[in-house]
């Protein structure tokens, strides 16, 4: 990776993140620094200088070399970044997954790294941008969600949450049958299109397709990309995927909360009748359950009520 790309990333973005980027274009001396910092980041933080290039076997002026090929004016501005990351909470980068790890450490480790990676996208979430689309949605006269692969699993959890939304709602995983519902959208629908890199050539289209029709167009994206220029409101959901090597897990988890809170928003707006039409549904889902002890059928066969 190029030292310039890396220099000119946000700011705001966890710098371990950056650091785990940028590991194969670095030089070997400076990759020394990487894997340090990436192995106990608490003890670099608390490092002076000198210590931490002694603890990386280097020289304290390729520490600085590291700082500035990561985007950073110098080992105090570095620190800095890194604290903020650290607040996150416990950092555990894939980056340092061992073959050798036990089912103990890789619990931890994925854990740990899921659970920084949601308060990373939690406090980058930008709630202006939820609450316009939020407002959308309580207006539209059916929504349509559309996403591929990982992102079309989030669509059909959107989709199966449509008594929520009170309105009709549909997915489609076929692009042939995505597009043809684009093109029959138009004012009053809304279309919902999650992408996490947001450059599904697929998605872009059936953006394009659905705003020229005159639907309103929502889009759900792990950050800003050509897609979001086809949107009215886009929300972006930054996370720290590794999406080269590793499926993106956790940006799929930060999708399907971020619905939860938009289904959950729409809900919370609907009137009175919509929610005892809603509790009558729940009521006829929990009739469906078994209370008390398993009962055999006649075949010997238990039921279990799922």
């Amino acid at each position: 990776m190029a030292y310039e790309e890396i220099s000119s990333r946000n700011t705001g973005q966890n710098i371990l993140e950056i650091v785990r980027q940028a590991l194969p274009g670095l030089r070997k001396s400076e990759r020394k620094v990487a894997d340090r910092v990436l192995e106990d980041p608490n003890r670099i933080l608390n490092a002076a200088l000198a210590e931490a290039a002694a603890l990386s076997d280097v020289s304290e002026p390729t520490v600085i070399r590291f700082c500035v090929a990561i985007g950073c004016s110098g080992y105090q501005e570095f620190k800095l970044r890194l604290a903020h990351s650290l607040a996150l909470g416990t950092t555990a980068t894939h980056s340092v997954l061992s073959k050798n790890d036990s089912t103990a450490e890789l619990v931890e480790k994925i854990f740990g790294y899921t659970m920084t990676s949601l308060d990373w996208a939690r406090s980058h979430l930008d709630t202006q941008a939820l609450g316009e689309a939020i407002a959308l949605l309580s207006r539209a006269r059916s929504i349509e969600f559309f996403g591929l692969g990982a992102s079309g699993i989030v669509a059909l959890d959107a989709q199966q949450k449509f008594p929520l939304f009170g309105v009709p709602c549909g997915a489609q995983a076929d692009t042939h049958q995505q597009l043809m519902t684009a093109s029959m959208m138009q004012a009053g629908d809304v279309a919902v299109i999650f992408s996490n890199t947001g450059h599904t050539i697929a998605m872009i289209e059936v953006a394009k397709v659905a705003k020229d029709g005159g639907a309103k167009v929502i889009a759900v994206s792990g950050s800003r990309s050509p897609l979001l220029d086809h949107c009215d409101v886009a929300i972006l959901v930054e996370t720290l995927d590794n999406t080269d090597i590793y499926t993106p897990t956790i940006s799929r988890i930060a999708a399907l909360v971020v619905v939860d809170i938009l289904c959950s928003a729409v809900g919370l707006r609907r009137d009175a009748e919509h929610g005892k039409r809603f509790e009558n549904m729940k009521q006829l889902l929990r009739n469906q359950r078994v209370n008390g002890p398993l009962k055999t059928s006649s075949l010997g066969v238990k039921n279990d009520g799922s």
